[in-house]
């Protein structure tokens, strides 16, 4: 879980250029770090792509935290790993 957290937090803050110490597990994405509905895109598309995964486009608004984001794709990781 630690590893997918440094993955998830670099990934995000590589698409905000920011510095992955600026991003906390509970910051929101779009209040606190100005995610706009693009940069949402690039993070549900990357973290896709990162974890072989499918994340249906109606779960975005859920993704509004790192915490959040991470709990969403392990979901879907475990889905995955199940089937």
């Amino acid at each position: 879980m630690e590893d997918m957290e440094t993955e998830i937090r670099d990934l995000i803050a590589n698409i905000l250029e920011k510095e992955p110490g600026e991003i906390t597990l509970d910051a929101k994405l779009v209040e606190d770090l100005g995610v706009d509905s693009m940069m949402a895109l690039e993070i549900l598309a990357a973290t896709e792509k990162k974890y072989k995964i499918s994340i249906p486009g109606e779960r975005l608004p859920e993704m509004n935290t790192l915490r959040a984001t991470i709990a969403i794709a392990k979901e879907y990781l475990d889905k995955k790993s199940a089937a």
